[in-house]
């Protein structure tokens, strides 16, 4: 089988940024991206509406406006289904594979096992996305000239606000499907923000992003069932000063999920979204400091 081509002549991943960073935090949407390679289009069974329904669609236009505010936002071109950023870099499933994966491959993470790793297997309720096995070059390419370099990216953005501010707050941004729940009987969540149980960022931060959601009319749950994935784990060092909260937007407040689309109240959560960060950009960042913490 051929190796699939995907991003030589379209980027794959932009940052926006302001004239000056005056805020220090970073935005990133790392699964909004929605440009579809025709080889790998070519190279799947699902149709082009279906291979979409793991995509945060339209995530990346809602955050738009931090930008405005003095905050620089990095989103994905690429989509979800084509390469995940929010795994580890070689989160791989041999049963894809027509060859063996290199040794440092973890194929045993309990997202493999769900068809979920970096090259994902599946979207949506369990639909296989491709016709054949890959090559695995071309799982390590698409690694070595994405997924490295967008973290690359990342880091340097995070570098550059924590030398800049003497702390660094990653706002890592998604959305969810609306069928997801906290628990049997519990309302389904406009938002869930995680933090990986307290690990990732000072408290001071999850609560103000709940206080302030709260205080628009929306309803918040915290880290169930998505407490944060690879990038809020990896990059959340509190006591570093650096601090990373994963946030999931319902998708039935902005679209229409079985057509993909904007619904009627895109333009109203952009609205109240860009309020959220503009409030949480305000808010009081003393106790995000490293020796602020310390002292705790």
């Amino acid at each position: 089988m051929q190796v699939i081509s995907g991003f030589q002549e379209t980027p794959p991943f932009d940052v926006l940024q302001p004239a000056e960073q005056s805020a220090p935090f970073v935005f990133n949407s790392p699964h909004s991206g929605r440009h579809y390679p025709l080889p790998f289009l070519q190279s799947s069974r699902l149709d082009a509406v279906s291979i979409r329904r793991s995509e945060d669609a339209f995530v990346d236009e809602l955050f738009a406006g931090v930008v405005d505010l003095g905050a620089p936002l990095l989103c994905a071109r690429f989509p979800r289904a084509y390469l995940d950023v929010n795994r580890e870099p070689y989160e791989l499933d041999p049963k894809m594979y027509e060859d063996r994966l290199p040794p440092y491959a973890n194929s045993r993470s309990i997202r493999v096992a769900g068809g979920l790793g970096t090259i994902a297997r599946v979207v949506g309720e369990a639909q296989e996305i491709y016709r054949e096995r890959l090559p695995v070059r071309e799982a390590l390419d698409r690694i070595e000239t994405i997924y490295k370099p967008y973290h690359q990216t990342l880091r340097r953005l995070l570098a550059r606000t924590h030398v800049a501010f003497g702390h660094a707050v990653l706002i890592d941004c998604h959305s969810m499907p609306s069928t997801i729940r906290t628990s049997d009987n519990g309302p389904r969540p406009d938002f869930i923000l995680g933090d990986r149980y307290g690990t990732s960022c000072a408290r001071s931060v999850i609560d103000q992003a709940s206080d302030i959601l709260r205080g628009m009319g929306y309803t918040v749950a915290r880290n169930k069932p998505y407490a944060g994935g690879f990038i809020t784990e990896h990059y959340g060092r509190p006591a570093k000063g650096l601090h990373a909260l994963q946030v999931e937007i319902n998708r039935s407040l902005y679209m229409d999920e079985a057509r993909t689309d904007r619904s009627a109240g895109f333009a109203e959560l952009a609205r109240d979204l860009r309020r959220f960060c503009e409030e949480l950009v305000a808010g009081s960042d003393a106790d995000l400091a490293p020796d602020a913490l310390a002292a705790e």
